[in-house]
């Protein structure tokens, strides 16, 4: 257990009555799934008005109690992160680019008119989380401690306005692959109906709505067989964007690569941001342009793209096989994973896990 003389400033540690025991645990870490398995601690952190953010704990995890006019329950003021502890080979533990996550936390709480978390205090939570569940990091090769940081609006009142009063917490969970099977390459539904974000919408921050809006796409993809939808903007129903909850990237013949442009519409996710500058290190050009799935289409049939995948924390990166739009289904490249996607995935997790130097500082180690 974590000594409480190592907490930072500020912070406080309530114990924990009946910490999982270490037997219990080890079953539940061998094989943990994804996003089922949590551990005993989490942190939370209050804001208020007079206060500003005060009263950090690291306490046992535990229901939060909210009043039923709670101002996140109605007007959906909430943000969040997904960012993950990686075991390092020596058996100590560390983060992936935290300060990124930090940034972009603000960034969502600045669209949605919540309070910004200053970035020490951000860094210090999911730092103390992870030191003091360490030994819930799975040991399998893909194993980590996958971290959720939020915040919601806890004022309680009716009415339309920024809340007043906020929670910070972090929880975490013990993970494995985040695709059943751990599957090679994924296939997508192309959504017509239905799409993630708009010009002025919040498609770039991290809030829960745009998600809830995806599922319906996403369900429908599930039907018809798919493993995930794609979606296209919102004007002329032909740009693609993103998956319902990762980036996407595309290969082609002459090694080049393309992802959509960000533009307020698409999630800035950090691995889209890693796997861009990995790959420009490696000399490969990269375009961050538009890119039409009419075009896709064609491109996949004369062989000019060779390759397509997926990237986010949680499936780190995803090949992409098969696409289909309405009756038609399109084979991208072999089906497969290619060598650039898994050239790519492999440096990124190496990164992650400490297995390789790092020149750009992302790996930090905590424990």
């Amino acid at each position: 257990m974590l000594d409480p003389l190592a907490l930072p400033s500020g912070f406080a540690k309530v114990p924990h009555p009946a910490p999982t025991a270490p037997g219990v645990r080890a079953a539940l870490l061998e094989n943990p799934g994804f996003g089922r398995v949590f551990t005993d601690h989490m942190v939370t952190i209050r804001y208020s008005e007079a206060a500003g953010w005060h009263d950090a704990q690291l306490c046992p995890r535990a229901p939060l109690t909210v009043d039923p006019a709670t101002a996140v329950l109605h007007y959906a003021q909430e943000i969040f992160e997904g960012m993950k502890a990686y075991r390092v080979p020596d058996g100590g533990a560390a983060l992936f680019r935290p300060d990124a996550n930090a940034r972009r936390l603000n960034a969502s709480a600045e669209r949605m008119a919540m309070v910004p978390l200053p970035e020490q205090l951000f860094l210090d939570a999911v730092t103390l989380l992870t030191r003091a569940e360490r030994d819930w990091i799975p040991p399998q090769a893909d194993g980590a401690l996958y971290l959720r940081p939020f915040i919601i609006a806890s004022e309680v009142f009716l009415g339309v306005k920024p809340a007043t009063e906020y929670i910070f917490a972090v929880i975490a969970s013990s993970v494995g692959a985040y695709f059943k099977g751990d599957a090679p390459a994924v296939s997508l539904w192309v959504s017509t109906d239905y799409t993630r974000a708009a010009p002025g919408g919040t498609g770039a921050a991290k809030c829960g709505g745009n998600y809830a809006a995806s599922l319906i796409a996403q369900a429908e993809a599930t039907r018809r067989g798919h493993d995930q939808v794609l979606f296209l903007d919102a004007v002329e129903r032909r740009w693609i964007e993103e998956l319902g909850g990762m980036n996407i990237f595309f290969v082609f013949e002459d090694g080049s690569l393309l992802t959509p442009p960000l533009g307020g519409t698409i999630l800035p996710g950090i691995t889209r941001d890693s796997l861009i500058t990995l790959a420009r290190d490696r000399g490969l050009a990269v375009r961050e342009e538009r890119y039409g799935i009419d075009q896709a289409q064609a491109d996949a049939a004369s062989g000019r793209l060779i390759e397509a995948f997926a990237c986010g924390t949680a499936a780190v990166v995803t090949a992409i096989g098969k696409m289909t739009l309405g009756d038609t289904s399109f084979t991208i490249g072999t089906g497969a994973p290619g060598q650039t996607t898994q050239a790519l995935r492999q440096a990124l997790v190496d990164l992650q896990f400490g297995r390789a130097p790092d020149p750009y500082g992302w790996h930090v180690r905590i424990a």
